[in-house]
């Protein structure tokens, strides 16, 4: 069916009944509903294949706030212009299929008064012919009756009662009209012959080809011959050349034609000049034979290719279109083939013909109408069987030629095509075959004008349906079949040139038409001119069809959504033409056809969104916040605000993207929209922020702190947060907004909005786990790690990984670029450090929220292990339980830590509970000293520390390396390993540490003169079973004299003295007085087994000490060589000298292994070594 304006049936009814008689309409009408029952299930089958199931406490968190995220998420879905488009195809798929008729007949009617209705069957041919109704009948029935040509009269009594019917004669009227031709004698016979082409000619030119050419001629008039033109070198000549005959007697005169080789008049010298075009033997036999007849007889006679003959009883009436072959006497074979056309006619006037061929066109068409009934625009061109006989018989009997002809069908068709519209191609090929002829000046002036008059008819028709076309379906075939085919008439009508002073276009018909067109013939401004018209009335047609009501409502909301749907229907105009009219309009017409529609909408939308915008954003309110997200909100009232505007900014975009992506260099009046929403999209981002702030206080209310599924580790509340940061980033996407400095701006503020955001979740989230976990009876309060805590941990530690990649998502990187480039570099520099320290402050700030939760969530745990850890130093080798139930206390706590935190939080709550489980061991080390506990509790404590610190052990890694304070846990173990000591192996351990203390010391004693008293040198070896010591020097002694001298010798010990008590004697040197630098040089050998060699830890105490006679001996200082240094010998002199700087036990008093000794006031080893130490020291 045609979906081109249909001028028939009841205009203006939207029925059942109407869309029955409109098939058109009907094919339209059920391409609408099959397009939206696709919709429809579309919708369906994305919800049923990906279902989206929210928690309950989603669903409620949303309804909160009237899924305000969401709504203005879905913009960037299109989801209004989806709704838009379905109701605007329904709303208008009725008006516009029973409206596209009647609007295209009154525009004929508009622009044609006198057409003002179609006229009735009665009065066609008076309109057409007026009184030479009558003569043209008689005139076509002569011809009948005397038809030219043989078996024309089989079928003429057929034909007679067609002509009746067709020219609506009654049968009186026609028997007199008929008897009257019959009465008059037969016309003068002429056979029209035209030699059109000929095929595969024998040569017969020495070069292989011939110049052939034609000789016609009648049989029984020889005589008078006609010759076509010579075509030269060549075995398939086209001439197309026609010839009028006079025939006497068609029942036995015969058609005689001859193709002949020319043979110029040559020299023999110019036919020697042939020899290097000579083809093949044959060829130089001709040459010789030719050159030979020419210098001997001086003859150039034309040579007979061959000869054709056809008797005119093969002519038929309606004339006849055949192929020959050539003959020749003496050849079987066929010398070739010739095409010809060949009729008979008789002798009339070409204007008359002409005039009588039109009018006949114009009554046939009509009855051929009349009777087929076709759908607009769907007439071939092929008329009824009989009227094509007509036709084409005045055509041959008249002796029209093809271009009257054409030119006879261009008129009438134009004529006929204001009452019914014909095929737009039918008409193009009508005009192709006039063009040439037309330029080539073939057809006389008037027949010009006749033509030119036919084409102001057309146009009518041609620009109301440019103007018209958004009434058609644009995806039907036949719709952009037809308009191509109607741009190619347009465009071909340009390559001619109109009589002087004619208007093609007059103004009386085409007052629409722009004043540039001047002088109502420019062709291409009138389509510029039909497409911008059109594009108005659609504007106009769009404004009418939707209810103005909403465009006065008070409410926001229902006012923006008008605009939203204008928009969209404009849009979609503009996409229709992108996708099915621009292709054609630019290779038929090279016509920017949607940049001129764009330039229509690009102003009216303008005028009609522009102040509507700028008034709204003006009416919004500003709201108000607290600096420190945690302090609250305040109580913002009346701050909704619907997701219209957006909408329509959406829509704004989407149309100026059409226009400025498409004409990069135009300055469109809209394409600067985005500057009437900046107070807008600034409130926007006030209000979201107001929005979210409360939707995240409402999702940690309603969310119930457990994984969504058995794949994550957060809640939905955490959900429910990132999904308002993506439906933010959503909306900045779509926001798309192209100015760079208010961009920053946005992105600014978004970012530190996130960034609040987040730091409020993690505040909200720390106090709604803050009472959760513990217990209490009538024995202990005791806290157990639930869930809850670990999930409110993860979510936090969620929000937090979601800042930087939202900040990325932004396209931030993209804007700060950008300012680069229209700024300067250090400008966007310092911008990008401005916002990264934003989220870098942010970031840290929920990582320390993290770090808080933990810390609260171990502070929980520490009275319950300080507990156990009291009760597993005190009874831990009694058999007592404590222990098991620290371990047992452990294990589940840390077994749902493990299970419900994400790995790296589970890590950094092992190194905060170890953290703060050192620290009370240090407190509990430290309350024990003061209590004096005995070295078992220590003991006790370090094996329940070991075993908890394997505990602790995560994934192959030391808790120590976990921990941020590692020093601290090592001075621990220490401290535990130092008190559990017994005093002997205390006492060892205070030489130990001042063995250590001395190694720090260089060998200068001038460097280190407050610590260092001098330097020993000696010599130490182990040989068979006993050690050798020979003590050297000294050097630099302190001097403890009045004199400034001192009175040394050395002693030397063996440490630990338990140890070696029973089976070494201790060794003293000579005094050497009044010197500080002595000279020794005495050996001592002392018996030692094997085993007492290899003594962990043992030493070689060298006490020096001044000599007093009177009283005790003064320390001057000490020294310590360790037997892990001593070795095997046989000769001191092979041994190395060791130079060991001299202390005094004053630092070492202060070390743990000598205060743990003075802790222990009930042990009397303890008390006499200290004692005696204090001693020495004071000394």
């Amino acid at each position: 069916m045609s979906p081109w304006p249909q001028p028939e049936g009841p205009p203006g009814v939207r029925s059942a009944t109407s869309t029955l008689e409109h098939p058109g309409k009907r094919c339209w009408q059920l391409s609408v509903d099959r397009l939206l029952l696709i919709r429809v299930w579309r919708r369906r089958w994305r919800r049923k294949v990906f279902p989206l199931q929210p928690s309950r406490s989603t669903f409620w968190v949303r309804q909160s706030d009237g899924e305000f995220f969401e709504k203005f998420g879905s913009v960037m879905r299109n989801r209004t212009s989806l709704m838009v488009s379905e109701s605007i195809d329904r709303e208008c798929a009725s008006s516009v299929a029973a409206e596209c008729s009647q609007e295209a007949e009154n525009s004929e009617a508009v622009e044609d008064s006198e057409e003002e209705h179609l006229p009735e069957e009665a009065e066609i041919f008076s309109r057409v012919l007026g009184s030479n109704v009558e003569q043209l009948y008689a005139e076509v029935l002569y011809e009948t009756v005397h038809v030219i040509g043989f078996g024309a009269k089989e079928n003429q009594d057929e034909i007679l009662s067609f002509l009746k019917t067709a020219f609506k004669f009654d049968d009186e009227k026609h028997d007199m009209l008929l008897e009257e031709a019959r009465a008059k004698e037969a016309p003068d016979i002429l056979l029209n012959v035209e030699v059109i082409e000929a095929h595969e000619l024998h040569a017969k030119d020495c070069n292989g080809l011939s110049d052939p050419f034609c000789t016609l001629y009648l049989s029984n008039g020889p005589t008078q011959r006609y010759n076509t033109s010579v075509k030269t070198k060549t075995l398939k000549p086209t001439w197309e050349e026609h010839f009028s005959l006079p025939v006497e007697d068609p029942n036995n005169d015969v058609l005689v034609i001859e193709v002949w080789d020319f043979d110029p008049a040559e020299t023999v010298r110019e036919k020697l000049g042939k020899f290097s075009d000579v083809k093949g033997v044959k060829g130089f036999k001709k040459l010789f034979k030719e050159v030979a007849i020419t210098a001997s007889t001086g003859k150039h006679d034309n040579e007979l290719v061959g000869t054709v003959e056809i008797p005119l009883k093969e002519v038929v009436s309606g004339g006849v279109k055949l192929w020959r072959s050539l003959t020749k006497k003496g050849k079987s074979k066929s010398q070739g083939q010739v095409h010809l056309r060949l009729a008979l006619g008789a002798l009339k006037n070409v204007q008359v013909a002409t005039q009588e061929h039109r009018q006949l066109v114009r009554v046939l068409l009509k009855h051929d109408l009349e009777v087929t009934q076709p759908l607009p625009y769907k007439w071939s061109g092929r008329f009824l069987e009989l009227a094509d006989s007509v036709l084409n018989q005045h055509r041959i009997q008249t002796g029209l030629d093809e271009n009257h002809v054409q030119l006879a069908r261009w008129a009438e068709f134009c004529a006929v095509h204001i009452d019914h519209a014909l095929n737009f191609q039918l008409l193009g090929r009508t005009l192709e075959k006039l063009i040439r002829p037309i330029k080539d000046g073939v057809l006389s002036d008037e027949e010009a004008r006749v033509f030119w008059e036919a084409a102001r008819k057309l146009m009518p028709a041609c620009l109301t349906c440019i103007r018209k076309i958004r009434k058609l379906m644009p995806t039907d075939k036949d719709t952009l079949t037809q308009l191509e085919a109607l741009l190619s008439i347009l465009v071909q009508l340009t390559t001619l040139t109109p009589p002087k002073d004619f208007e093609l276009f007059p103004a009386n018909m085409f007052a629409w038409l722009s004043a540039s067109n001047e002088p109502h013939s420019d062709i291409h401004q009138s389509i510029q001119d039909a497409v911008r018209q059109g594009a108005k009335d659609w504007y106009d047609h769009i404004m009418e069809i939707n209810n103005d009501d909403d465009k006065k409502s008070d409410d926001q909301d229902i006012q923006l959504s008008y605009y939203i749907k204008i928009l969209s229907l404009l849009q979609s105009d503009l996409l229709k033409a992108i996708e099915y009219h621009d292709k054609i309009y630019s290779e038929v017409a090279q016509f920017e056809y949607t940049k001129v529609i764009y330039e229509v909408y690009d102003e009216r939308v303008f005028g009609l969104v522009e102040p509507v915008v700028q008034q709204t954003c003006k009416n919004l309110k500003p709201l108000r916040f607290n600096e420190d997200p945690t302090q609250g909100l305040y109580d913002n009232d009346d701050i909704t605000m619907g997701t219209s505007l957006f909408e329509l900014y959406i829509a704004l975009q989407r149309f100026v993207v059409m226009g400025k992506g498409r004409y990069l260099n135009e300055d469109y009046k809209c394409s600067k929209f985005h500057t009437w929403f900046v107070k807008g999209v600034a409130q926007w981002l006030d209000i979201a922020l107001y929005k979210a702030l409360k939707r995240i206080e409402k999702a940690v209310e309603l969310g119930n702190l457990q994984p969504i599924d058995e794949h994550v580790k957060f809640s939905s509340s955490a959900v429910d947060t990132l999904s308002i940061y993506y439906q933010i980033k959503v909306f900045w996407k779509q926001l798309n907004w192209p100015d760079v400095e208010s961009s920053y701006t946005f992105v600014a503020k978004i970012i530190d909005d996130i960034c609040r955001c987040s730091e409020f979740y993690a505040a909200k989230m720390s106090t709604r786990v803050a009472g959760l976990g513990e217990t209490e009876n009538a024995f202990s309060k005791k806290f157990e790690v639930t869930t809850e805590w670990c999930t409110a941990i993860n979510n936090i530690e969620y929000i937090r990984q979601a800042i930087h990649p939202f900040v990325l998502e932004l396209g931030l990187e993209n804007i700060l670029n950008s300012m680069a480039e229209f700024h300067s570099e250090s400008n966007a520099t310092q911008c990008r450090k401005t916002l990264q320290l934003v989220i870098d402050e942010a970031i840290d700030t929920v990582s320390n929220k993290i770090i808080d939760l933990i810390e609260i969530m171990a502070e929980k745990m520490i009275p319950s292990l300080h507990r156990f850890l009291v009760e597993a130093a005190e009874l831990l080798r009694q058999n007592n339980m404590s222990l098991d139930r620290l371990m047992d206390y452990l294990q589940k706590n840390f077994e749902t830590l493990h299970s419900h935190l994400s790995e790296e939080n589970f890590k950094r709550t092992l190194a905060i509970v170890w953290d703060k489980l050192t620290k009370q061991l240090q407190e509990l080390i430290d309350s024990s000293i003061e209590k004096r506990r005995p070295p078992s509790f220590f003991a006790n404590l370090s094996d329940a520390l070991g075993i908890m610190e394997g505990f602790f052990k995560y994934d192959e890694t030391e808790i120590a390396s976990l921990c941020e304070n590692s020093d601290l846990l090592a001075t621990t173990k220490a401290r535990l390993k130092m008190h559990s000591l017994d005093t002997s192996e205390l006492i060892q351990q205070y030489f130990l540490n001042r063995y250590e203390e001395q190694k720090l010391l260089t060998h200068t004693p001038s460097q280190n003169s407050e610590q260092c008293c001098g330097l020993l040198t000696v010599k130490c070896m182990f040989q068979d079973q006993y050690i050798k010591i020979e003590i050297l020097n000294g050097r630099n002694l302190r001097p403890t004299d009045s004199n400034g001298y001192c009175d040394s010798y050395v002693k030397v010990h063996l440490l630990p003295e338990e140890k070696f008590a029973g089976s070494v004697t201790k060794c003293k040197t000579k005094v050497h007085k009044k010197n500080l630098f002595p000279l020794y040089d005495e050996i001592f050998s002392m018996p030692i087994s094997e085993d007492l060699q290899r003594t962990e830890n043992a030493l070689i105490h060298f006490v020096v000490k001044d000599y007093e006679m009177l009283s005790s001996n003064e320390l001057v200082g000490e020294a310590f060589f360790p037997f892990s240094e001593v070795r095997f010998d046989s000769d001191l002199q092979n041994v190395a000298q060791f130079h060991l700087p001299l202390t005094r036990p004053s630092s070492a008093l202060e070390g743990e292994a000598f205060m743990a000794l003075e802790h222990r006031q009930g042990d009397k080893m303890a008390r006499d070594f200290v004692k005696k130490e204090r001693t020495r020291e004071s000394h």
